[in-house]
């Protein structure tokens, strides 16, 4: 029997109402030989049935059924079964353009790549944006240490990426992949892409990078988790993400480098789960990173995606602010904490002291910033967050961080989660 080139492995929980579309773009691809591996983990709908289902029409299909482990148990329980020389994965939510395996496996080939990094498509509301990387070409191993890693995490924008964390627009070779995924802790569930990605590149040769989208990339508000109720054990998960990279890198890196950029990383991390501003364990303000936001101050708060949810659902429990809308260019029915989204023209500045836009993303926030002032907004008035390097170090000391990024969990902790 011949070996597949290709082993596609798509992770599945809960997602029954898209994994038809996802499964169907795959099984219509110009690229034939390819295997596709269906990891149903526990998932409690009817994912199990519909990925047997599919199973029984097309011999290319391979399900696995394992208990609930999350994300990366996932990942690897297809890796430990995949027979393809190379290796995408594919989110069960989203789906592919008919050409995706075609254009990964010729780009890898072509280029003798250990590593392929596209374009994709991200979908919102029945609307597409195309996503590209900053720039293409092919680096060899000399150009991947010297030019992409120093800045793979932060670029010196903060907190913007040089190479995207996905896993699902890239194309690996599995033997490769082998020496990465399985030291990956299952534990990281917020940054595993990051643990992947960036770990594996620093085992790669050759890298290169297309602008070609071929990747569907679905944005659900339904799969965005909106508060932290427990974070000691959000920040000890961090922390094994963050170590884990600092080991992996830190064999390539020089240390300040690495360190500037995991700390950056690492306060983008916390910033966005947290809601930006962060509590003592008696509810008292230790760090608010909105430049001159005071409490009370009558906040707009823009962007309806995670870092936007997280901070009205924060807001909702503490009233530190009085926020006065939520807006989006994207504006749609969602509600967290009284507040629905509303479009852009709904403001003006009488209204409000101050205009969150809630992004780490810099290239974002300058071209959201751009069309607030051209719908005749302030400029005066929308905030920008703190960057300072001292001051992030002094908050990643005061939630207990180490030196090396880890964060320690007693005993009792360990015991009760």
């Amino acid at each position: 029997m011949t070996l597949p080139l290709v082993s596609v492995i798509v992770p599945i929980y809960g997602i029954e109402a898209y994994l038809p579309k996802c499964i169907d773009s795959l099984l219509d691809q110009s690229f034939y030989d390819f295997e596709l591996i269906l990891v149903d983990d526990g998932s409690p709908d009817n994912c199990p049935d519909i990925c047997d289902v599919y199973a029984k029409k097309d011999p290319r299909i391979k399900v696995i059924h394992k208990e609930n482990g999350g994300l990366l148990s996932a990942r690897k329980a297809g890796l430990e079964n995949a027979k393809g020389n190379y290796v995408s994965y594919v989110d069960g939510d989203d789906w592919v353009d008919r050409y995706y395996l075609d254009v990964l496996y010729k780009l890898a080939e072509a280029n003798s790549s250990d590593l392929v990094v596209t374009g994709h498509f991200r979908e919102f509301d029945g609307k597409i944006e195309t996503i590209k990387p900053h720039y293409t070409g092919i680096f060899n191993e000399a150009e991947i240490r010297s030019s992409i890693l120093p800045k793979v995490i932060y670029n010196g924008h903060f907190c913007e990426h040089e190479i995207s964390t996905y896993v699902w627009n890239k194309l690996f070779k599995k033997d490769l992949l082998m020496e990465v995924l399985f030291d990956v802790p299952n534990q990281i569930i917020m940054g595993e892409d990051a643990a992947i990605t960036y770990a594996y590149l620093a085992l790669s040769k050759k890298l290169t990078i297309s602008k070609i989208p071929l990747y569907y990339y679905r944005q659900r508000h339904d799969s965005i988790v909106k508060s932290i109720e427990n974070p000691t054990m959000e920040y000890y998960r961090l922390g094994l993400l963050m170590n884990f990279l600092k080991i992996r890198l830190g064999r390539i890196l020089e240390e300040s480098n690495l360190n500037k950029q995991l700390l950056y990383y690492l306060y983008s991390q916390i910033l966005v789960r947290s809601g930006g501003v962060i509590y003592d364990d008696s509810g008292k303000v230790f760090f608010n990173p909105f430049l001159n936001v005071e409490q009370n101050a009558k906040v707009i708060v823009y962007s309806s995606g995670s870092f936007g949810q997280h901070i009205l659902s924060t807001n909702a429990k503490t009233n530190f602010f009085r926020i006065i809308k939520w807006i989006d260019v994207d504006h749609h029915e969602l509600n967290v904490g009284g507040n629905f989204v509303r479009p852009l023209s709904s403001i003006d500045n009488e209204e409000f002291d101050f205009l969150i836009i809630a992004t780490i993303n810099p290239s974002s926030y300058e071209s959201i910033k751009s069309e607030l002032i051209l719908m005749g907004i302030d400029e005066k008035k929308i905030v920008k967050i703190i960057t300072d390097e001292e001051q992030i170090k002094g908050l990643l000391v005061h939630l207990g961080f180490k030196d090396d990024f880890s964060y320690l969990l007693n005993q009792t902790e360990n015991q009760s989660n």
